[in-house]
């Protein structure tokens, strides 16, 4: 199931996120660093929601009270509440 999230206090502007039940399947970013929006899809690919919240969720960036990997986990965890209704 294909889910787009928009982020909130992030350089990148959204996330897509596709998950098999609880398991991420693939992300896109659109916007912010490419390197890092590179590297954080293919870590976090296979990964079920509650890793990727464990893992990545709560991550501030330059100060920031947020970060791409903790707007995915939030990304991730709607994703997954949006494939239960």
């Amino acid at each position: 199931m294909g889910y787009q999230y928009k982020t909130h206090g992030t350089c990148s502007t959204l996330i897509d996120v596709e998950l098999d039940g609880n398991i991420v399947k693939n992300v896109i970013f659109t916007g912010g660093c490419n390197g890092n929006l590179q590297a954080i899809p293919k870590l976090v690919k296979g990964m079920t929601i509650d890793e990727v919240e464990e893992r990545i969720g709560g991550i501030s960036c330059n100060g920031r009270p947020t970060s791409c990997g903790d707007q995915l986990a939030k990304a991730c965890r709607a994703a997954y509440e949006a494939s239960l209704q």
